[in-house]
């Protein structure tokens, strides 16, 4: 399927809107099972659904005026997308709120490993954390975008980046513990 998705991304980059029809529901349902696994680790009271979250960013891709390259490339801006609406949702809520916290995410071990052991962290603060890591090494962030936005496993990340499972794992880790270093230090 990752091939289709890939020419089907080409030839819709290319200008052929029957193209987006094909891709669509291959996309758009894919993005919706990776966006339900990512929510699984999120506190009840939180308000925002899987489904808006990808109908939203979905809506975005198909109005930006971006030449995708790849599925990896469709899915890492998918990932930075649905990143910036969780974290617009939570400043509003935060703003709504008046002084009261923004919605907390349990981050899902799975995904976080031990930055999950520090609690519950605010998204903002999450969202903060992974914007800082990216001028430090903007190939940890998009590892961890991908895994934890976007919900996907190693090999898939793999085959997306072209870096082996190995070297995925390793900037993971290095990622993880920069992340809980600057969350800790907050």
């Amino acid at each position: 399927m990752s091939g289709e998705v890939t020419r089907l991304l080409a030839r819709w980059s290319g200008g052929d809107d029957a193209a987006l029809n094909a891709l669509s529901p291959l996309i758009y349902d894919e993005l919706h099972k990776l966006a339900q696994s990512s929510f699984r680790g999120e506190n009840p009271g939180h308000t925002l659904q899987a489904t808006a979250v990808v109908h939203e960013a979905f809506e975005k891709l198909v109005d930006a005026d971006v030449s995708f390259e790849d599925r990896g490339h469709f899915y890492a801006l998918a990932a930075r997308m649905m990143r910036r609406l969780l974290i617009n949702h939570a400043n509003e809520r935060r703003a709504q709120k008046r002084g009261g916290g923004a919605p907390n995410l349990t981050l899902d071990e799975g995904a976080l490993g031990d930055v999950g052991d520090v609690g519950d962290v605010e998204l903002v603060e999450l969202g903060e954390g992974i914007a800082e890591l990216e001028k430090v090494d903007e190939r940890k962030s998009q590892l961890i975008e991908l895994q934890y936005f976007v919900g996907l496993t190693f090999d898939e990340m793999s085959e997306m980046t072209g870096l082996s499972t190995s070297t995925i794992d390793r900037e993971l880790r290095l990622a993880r513990a920069w992340l809980k270093n600057y969350l800790q230090d907050r």
